[in-house]
C-alpha cells in the first residue's frame, strides 16, 4: 500500500476513530500540493495513527473514507464490499422476493462506500457514483456486481452524468457491461416501466417501496390525489387496491408519461385515473374539498444547509395547504427526503402546518427509509427519507 498521505490537525482525528467517513478541509494540517481530484490517499493523525484510506477531492468535505483498514483497494476490495452488500439484502429476503425484484444494492456510507449507489432492477444494475473517485473505479465496481450476480445480472449501467459535480465534465452515461433483459420490473403485483437512461434517479423511488404498500392498505373506495407524482408508484398501488378514483399531478410532462404508461401496463386497474401537468401548490390551492387521501412525496427542497430555512417554509407551505383541502376524515402522507431537514424540524414543521390549517390532526405512523437503504449509525447522514401519516379531522 503506497497512497499520498493526508495528516489531520491535533484531534482531528476523533471523528474517523468513530467510524465517520468523512474528512472536512478545516481538519488538514498537511497534504501534497500536487494531488488530482479523486486520488486515493491514505489519511494519518497527527501522531501518525494510520486512520483510514479515502478519495480526496477539493472542497468542504475533502477526504471520503472507504476502508478503516490498511489494504490495497484493488478488485478484491470491490469484490468483498459488493458481496458484502448483496449478503445483506438476501438476509432482508429480497434477492428472492415474490412481491418485488427492484432494491438497493449499496447505499453510500450505509454499504460504507460513500457516494456510491447501486440499484437493482430485475437483472439490470443502475450505478450513479456522487463523487469522481467512485467514478474512477466504475469497471472494477460493475465487475464486482457480475462476479456477484453471475448470470442473474444481464447488465450495468452507469448513470453518474446527473450526480458528478458538473465542472467535471462528464454528460453522458454508458452502458459498462452487458444490455438489460428487460425494462419491466414487478412490485406488490404491480408491474412498471423502468426508464433509467433519462428517468429521475436511477429509474424510480425505490426507498419508498413500504410506504406505497402502506397507503394501498388505505386506498379501497377511496378519492386519492397523489402529488409530486413521477411514475406513479403510488398511483398504481392505490388503484390496485380498490381505490375509486386517483389524481397524479407533477410539474414535468416527462413523469405524467411515465405515470399514464405504467397505468396502462395493470389492466387489471378498475377505479378511474385522471393525470395533470401542473404546478403542486397552485393545484391544490384551486381542488376542492373531497380527497380522502393525499400524498405529499416532494423532491429535495433544501440539498445543502443554506437552502434549509427556504425548504422549511416550502414544506410549511405545501403541507398547509393540503391539510385545509382534505375531507374530514382523510389521511394525508407526507414526505421530506432532505437530508439536512431532520425528523424533529420536519415534524416541527408540520405542526406548524397543522396549526395554520385550523384541523385536528393525528399521527398515525411515522415513516421512513426501507431496510435496502441501510443507516450507517456511525454516520447520521444516511439517514435522509422521514414521513408522517396523518388523520385529519
Amino acid at each position: 500500500m503506497n497512497y499520498p498521505k493526508i495528516i489531520l490537525k491535533h484531534g482531528k482525528e476523533i471523528s474517523l476513530k468513530r467510524k465517520h467517513h468523512w474528512v472536512f478541509s478545516g481538519a488538514i494540517f498537511q497534504k501534497d500540493s500536487n494531488l488530482e481530484n479523486g486520488q486515493l490517499v491514505a489519511v494519518y493523525s497527527s501522531k501518525d495513527e494510520f486512520l483510514g484510506i479515502g478519495h480526496f477531492a477539493e472542497g468542504s468535505i475533502m477526504v471520503r473514507i472507504i476502508s478503516f483498514e490498511e489494504r490495497e483497494i484493488d478488485q478484491a476490495f470491490w469484490d468483498e464490499k459488493i458481496a458484502s452488500a448483496l449478503s445483506l439484502r438476501k438476509s432482508l429476503g429480497l434477492t428472492d422476493n415474490e412481491e418485488t425484484n427492484v432494491y438497493r444494492l449499496v447505499h453510500g456510507e450505509g454499504d460504507l462506500l460513500p457516494g456510491l449507489m447501486v440499484d437493482f432492477y430485475n437483472g439490470t444494475a443502475v450505478i450513479q457514483a456522487h463523487q469522481i473517485g467512485m467514478h474512477a473505479h466504475l469497471k472494477e465496481i460493475a465487475q464486482a456486481i457480475k462476479n456477484a450476480f453471475g448470470d442473474q445480472c444481464s447488465g450495468v449501467y452507469d448513470k453518474s452524468a446527473e450526480t458528478l459535480p458538473k465542472n467535471l465534465g462528464i454528460t453522458s452515461n454508458e452502458w459498462i457491461l452487458g444490455k438489460p433483459k428487460t425494462d419491466l420490473v414487478q412490485e406488490y403485483g404491480a408491474t412498471y416501466k423502468i426508464d433509467w437512461e433519462k428517468g429521475q434517479k436511477t429509474g424510480f423511488f425505490i426507498d419508498q417501496r413500504e410506504n406505497r404498500k402502506l397507503l394501498a392498505s388505505y386506498s379501497k373506495g377511496k378519492k386519492v390525489l397523489n402529488t409530486f407524482c413521477y411514475s406513479g408508484g403510488f398511483s398504481v398501488l392505490a388503484l390496485q387496491e380498490g381505490a375509486a378514483e386517483v389524481h397524479s399531478v407533477d410539474i414535468s410532462p416527462k413523469a405524467i408519461e411515465l405515470t399514464e404508461e405504467n397505468i396502462l401496463l395493470n389492466p387489471e386497474i378498475k377505479g378511474k385515473h385522471e393525470s395533470k401537468v401542473a404546478d403542486v401548490v397552485k393545484y391544490i390551492r384551486e381542488i376542492g374539498d373531497d380527497y380522502d387521501l393525499i400524498v405529499l412525496d416532494p423532491p429535495a427542497f433544501a440539498k445543502n444547509l443554506k437552502a434549509r430555512h427556504n425548504a422549511v417554509q416550502a414544506y410549511k407551505r405545501l403541507n398547509a395547504e393540503a391539510l385545509k383541502k382534505i375531507k374530514p376524515g382523510g389521511i394525508l402522507f407526507t414526505f421530506s427526503c432532505s437530508q439536512v431537514v431532520d425528523k424533529a424540524l420536519f415534524r416541527n414543521t408540520v405542526t406548524a402546518a397543522a396549526l395554520e390549517s385550523g384541523r385536528k390532526v393525528k399521527v398515525l405512523h411515522q415513516v421512513t427509509q426501507p431496510a435496502d437503504h441501510p443507516i450507517n449509525i456511525f454516520h447520521p447522514e444516511t439517514e435522509y427519507l422521514k414521513g408522517l401519516v396523518l388523520f385529519v379531522e
